[in-house]
């Protein structure tokens, strides 16, 4: 009898595991669900560029730079935003006293839950890795343009469109970021880091008291012909699983040929300031090759609108854009 009895019990145990297993397998292939995101506009992010550099090199302490500050702030306000200045003087490499502004919009001010997007808004004075014109300021349509245009389209649509994220959001527009010594500076292998004066200032000194954030995206020179987006290496460092998250949208978005899963060096950059001293995890996205490093128009005259692309834009833009609407 108890021949009989045990292979029947094993029978019901490879019984129940079957229907178990079976489970178990259709759950894992059920597909991923997303929140809607609406459609981001490359050609608005384009004209908010093009805009820009008309206004001419956005140099602090120039007529360029207040003009934009002033269009940017009435943009901002447009949208619904609850807008702060953060008015500060900092000091250069070459011992200039520099008139800076970091721009603060807030969207659903209320909410508790915030997500942090920023770039810089100022551009270089100086096109140290040109040939010719290396005492005059560059257009910067890449280099603090792109990343200024793919923002305030985000903006944009969050004041147009009915279909809403379920955060809060700041954007945070850096003064000062491109204004760091030359490569041939004596003062560069100083202690002090003179790029990136606006996010040095905030991330000591937030427009709000305490203010903290579930993460930040820093977007840099992110609307270049030709663009490759890899994991930057202090992004990598100090927020992996937002990094990861980002780059895994971007590839079910269609996007994987910008997007590249493979790590590139540590830069500098606003984010670096976020993470160390505001305590925010944050990363960027930059256009830096492992290989190759920065394209070949970085701080030079060929920083201008012939260099931008609408793919590119349309890339960065709806990746950062459907991030945030995956929030709750």
């Amino acid at each position: 009898m108890k021949n009989r009895l045990l292979p029947l019990w094993l029978l019901f145990l490879v019984f129940a595991w079957s229907c178990s297993s079976d489970k178990i397998t259709e759950k894992a292939q059920e597909p991923i669900s997303h929140r809607p995101a609406p459609q981001f506009n490359a050609d608005s992010a384009y004209a908010f560029i093009q805009q820009q550099v008309d206004f001419g090199p956005r140099v602090p302490n120039t007529p360029s730079h207040q003009k934009t500050k002033e269009w940017m702030i009435g943009k901002l306000e447009g949208y619904g935003m609850t807008v702060q200045k953060q008015e500060f003087q900092a000091k250069t490499y070459d011992n200039l006293t520099l008139n800076l502004t970091n721009i603060i919009a807030s969207y659903k001010s209320e909410a508790s839950k915030r997500i942090l997007l920023a770039a810089h808004w100022d551009t270089r004075r100086i096109a140290d890795k040109d040939t010719e014109r290396i005492d005059e300021p560059i257009d910067g349509a890449n280099d603090g343009g792109s990343g200024v245009g793919v923002l305030l389209e985000i903006a944009r649509i969050l004041a147009s469109d009915t279909l809403q994220p379920n955060v809060g959001i700041d954007f945070i527009f850096f003064d000062g970021e491109d204004d760091g010594e030359p490569e041939n500076a004596p003062t560069r292998n100083s202690s002090q880091v003179w790029w990136c004066l606006g996010s040095q200032h905030w991330s000591k000194n937030p427009h709000k008291p305490g203010y903290q954030a579930y993460y930040g995206i820093l977007v840099d020179l992110v609307g270049a012909k030709g663009a490759r987006f890899y994991k930057e290496g202090y992004s990598m460092k100090n927020a992996k699983n937002i990094v990861n998250k980002v780059w895994n949208y971007a590839a079910e978005l269609g996007y994987s040929d910008f997007f590249v899963m493979r790590e590139a060096p540590e830069i500098i950059d606003d984010h670096v300031f976020v993470n160390r001293d505001a305590k925010i995890p944050m990363i960027d996205i930059i256009e830096f090759s492992p290989d190759f490093g920065f394209g070949r128009y970085h701080h030079t005259h060929m920083d201008n609108m012939e260099i931008i692309d609408r793919r590119t834009l349309r890339a960065v833009g709806q990746t950062v854009l459907f991030t945030v609407y995956q929030e709750e």
